[in-house]
């Protein structure tokens, strides 16, 4: 089922089961099976993939390219782009899902059950593994490379090249292999709109060193989001 205005090139391969909202544009050679569903003024680039089924052994594979899969399915956000050659596979326990908003850059690889919260940029070549969780706002450096099950927590960046094998906090500035917590995401936040003061306490919390500093209130609740979440936790020096 398809939107007003959509631009599907006559090359791209739509399956059953995809359902695609308003001014929609599907590239060249791009692949979209269902079950799937595209949000409004999303752009799908070239060869992009969406609907393979989970990656996992012995996971059922359609016999025909025009099945639905027998697998929970891929929900995109409004206003996502997906640029050439990403790949978002359907989920096994959960719908793999990236928010609205998002910029996902070429070469990216979104595995099975993955939640991609909204306003996130995920830079090329980037891959993440099964059950990753992702929150609002998250920067990923190029070619990071994320170990399945783990948290990013919302506001958080990531440096190229990153091997992430802990949950990342909130506003974190990450980088390394493996993983290791750099400070606060100060570019981020700021454009975010967070206050100062807000950063600044946030800076204290993961410095080397520093006493238990308390969490900004307006900042709690994505914190207590990641903690909920969150099984192999970075350390950092403030509140567990």
């Amino acid at each position: 089922m398809f939107g007003k205005k959509c631009h599907i090139h006559r090359t791209a391969v739509l399956g059953d089961g995809v359902v695609l909202g308003d001014h929609v544009i599907v590239g060249p050679h791009a692949v979209l099976t269902g079950p799937l569903t595209v949000g409004d003024r999303c752009w799908i680039g070239a060869g992009v993939v969406l609907g393979a089924p989970p990656e996992i052994l012995g996971a059922e594979h359609p016999t025909r390219w025009s099945d639905p899969a027998p697998h929970r399915g891929i929900v995109i956000g409004p206003g996502t782009t997906i640029r050439e050659l990403s790949t978002v596979h359907h989920g096994s326990q959960r719908e793999t899902t990236v928010g609205a908003g998002c910029f996902v850059m070429n070469r990216v690889a979104i595995e099975h059950d993955v939640r991609v919260g909204d306003r996130c940029v995920v830079s090329a070549g980037s891959t993440f593994a099964g059950h990753v969780t992702v929150g609002d706002d998250v920067t990923v450096g190029m070619h990071t490379v994320v170990h399945q099950h783990l948290v990013i927590g919302s506001g958080a960046v990531t440096g190229m090249g990153t091997v992430v094998v802990k949950d990342v906090p909130p506003y974190a500035k990450v980088f390394g292999n493996p993983v290791a917590l750099r400070g606060v995401n100060r570019i981020g936040m700021g454009r975010s709109g967070i206050a100062d003061a807000d950063i600044d306490a946030v800076d204290r919390l993961f410095a080397p060193g520093a006493p238990e500093t308390t969490v900004p209130s307006a900042l709690a609740p994505a914190f207590e989001r990641w903690r909920a979440l969150a099984r192999k936790p970075l350390d950092f020096p403030g509140p567990a």
